[in-house]
């Protein structure tokens, strides 16, 4: 580029640092490729797993699943595993696979721009430029934390935060604390604050169906069998994958089944909250499953205690220390807490791609988010999602659908170098169209669609455009291979075309199957 300012230049530039973007850079030095960065903005890996460190924090997937099957952990210490043991895997993993040098810290993505001439993305970063030939953003869906615009929420004079970015120097003993929303972190952060602060107040708008969580210590002798005969850790794994895809037909084909579940969830109310009032505020109206599934054994026993209330309605206004519910109840708090989700339908990375037509990718996704197979975007070549839409799940490991991303994204770089030369992938519209039809026909039966609430898996349209609406095998299978007649092969200018890569003529041109 003469005249211009001379950039590094790297064949990927993975973006993000949790279980995405290291699953990414450890499949990519799988393939053999090593000239790659992983960009992170904050000061450690470990993505949702390191901003989380709210107090109870744990997944609600027991560990064993939870975890890479190419990098299986013996020694994790409880069923369902804290945080701070998913944090340290994930350092223990990019330290195993040798990612250290790989990865740029205190590095944040500003903008990305594809260069249609050079075939490859211009990335603007807080510490700098450079390029890519290909973009892998493993972002993921929970890593920017979404706060409702309250009315009066700016002049509140005591101390606000979202659960994502928990204020440990803030101490909330003896405080009155308001806790605004009950979602999954919501309900592991109220049975850990409920001992310490004088009253909190619990605003909820829907209730959420909670069942016991079969938590327990793993003993030191289970532990010991799995690092002598490690087939053990797998089989283990492979009990409780087998387990959930069996769940899977209720969720997505027959809801009705799911009653027997909601028997089992209304007991585990019932043993903890013997108030009839309260049992009332917190018994859902919609079928199981519709929004996520919450496990826990102190949720409800802690709803009970003398310094609880629990409003049946969601902050409405802020006046002064004044906290306001839609119901026009108030109470008066030291410090807001707020458990209201992450933007997921409306991630903010997607402001920052700027693809082959000068869109951005939010503008391209305003009536939806919508790729092929999850993964890559018409109009953005070369750019591959890891928890892309609709790839999220209900009632499994997300990581079993990371990993099968994964193997999509490690055909994408061998189809490339296959096709060879400056190339870039660019999925075709109606083949980005036909996939996202074929997914929305079977979410039609889902308990997603039809259980009659409103989650966070629905965009502002009423879309689902989160959930996977089927087993990890059917979308690992989807996945296995790249199907070139899905997309467009464009080749630099003058670039020399291989026989096995289409018809000749253009810098774009269809490939065949």
């Amino acid at each position: 580029m003469a005249g211009s300012e001379r950039v590094e230049h790297v064949r990927v530039a993975v973006i993000g640092s949790g279980f995405g973007g290291i699953g990414a850079a450890v499949r990519l030095r799988r393939e053999g490729v090593t000239d790659f960065v992983v960009l992170e903005r904050a000061a450690a890996v470990g993505g949702t797993w390191r901003d989380n460190s709210y107090p109870g924090c744990a997944c609600d997937v027991p560990s064993h699943l939870y975890s890479f099957s190419f990098a299986p952990n013996p020694d994790w210490p409880r069923a369902f595993s804290g945080q701070e043991h998913i944090r340290d895997y994930l350092e223990g993993v990019a330290d195993t696979f040798r990612l250290r040098p790989h990865i740029r810290l205190n590095t944040e993505v500003l903008k990305l721009t594809w260069d249609g001439d050079a075939l490859h993305w211009l990335i603007e970063t807080s510490d700098g430029k450079l390029s890519a030939d290909v973009v892998v953003s493993a972002t993921g869906p929970l890593s920017d934390p979404r706060t409702p615009d309250i009315p009066g929420l700016d002049t509140f004079p005591g101390k606000v935060f979202h659960s994502a970015r928990w204020d440990h120097d803030y101490d909330l003993r003896g405080k009155r604390v308001a806790m605004v929303g009950t979602g999954a972190s919501a309900i592991q952060i109220v049975p850990e604050i409920q001992r310490e602060v004088s009253r909190l107040t619990l605003f909820q708008r829907t209730p959420p169906w909670v069942l016991p969580r079969a938590d327990r210590a793993i003993s030191g002798a289970e532990r010991w069998l799995h690092r002598q005969l490690p087939f053990t850790t797998l089989a283990r794994r492979g009990i409780l994958w087998g387990i959930r895809e069996l769940q899977v037909q209720a969720f997505t084909k027959r809801p009705d089944e799911l009653g027997l579940i909601e028997r089992i969830a209304k007991r585990n109310m019932m043993r903890s909250v013997k108030d009839p009032e309260l049992r009332a505020k917190l018994t859902p109206t919609y079928r199981i499953g519709c929004k996520r599934i919450l496990l826990s054994n102190a949720y409800y026993p802690a709803l009970a205690k003398p310094n609880v209330d629990v409003v049946a309605s969601g902050l409405a206004e802020v006046r002064g220390s004044t906290v306001v519910a839609a119901d026009g109840s108030a109470a008066e708090v030291d410090a807001i807490v707020f458990g209201t989700g992450f933007h997921v339908t409306d991630m903010p990375i997607a402001e920052r791609v700027v693809g082959a037509d000068g869109v951005t990718l939010m503008e391209r996704w305003k009536d939806g988010m919508k790729s092929l197979r999850g993964a890559t975007a018409a109009g953005f070549p070369n750019f591959f999602t890891v928890i892309g839409p609709n790839t999220g799940l209900g009632n499994s490991s997300m990581i079993l659908m990371i990993e099968s991303q994964l193997n999509y994204l490690a055909d994408y770089m061998r189809q490339l170098n296959v096709i060879g030369g400056r190339t870039a992938l660019d999925p075709r519209p109606r083949s980005v169209d036909a996939w996202n039809d074929r997914v929305q026909e079977r979410m039609k039966r889902t308990v997603w669609n039809t259980g009659g609430c409103t989650s966070w898996y629905l965009d502002d349209n009423g879309v689902n455009t989160t959930v996977w609406p089927g087993t990890t095998t059917e979308f690992r299978a989807a996945t296995r291979r790249v199907d070139l007649s899905e997309y467009e092969v464009l080749r630099a200018p003058g670039a020399a075309r291989p026989a096995a890569a289409g018809r000749a003529g253009g810098a774009r041109a269809g490939a065949t199957a």
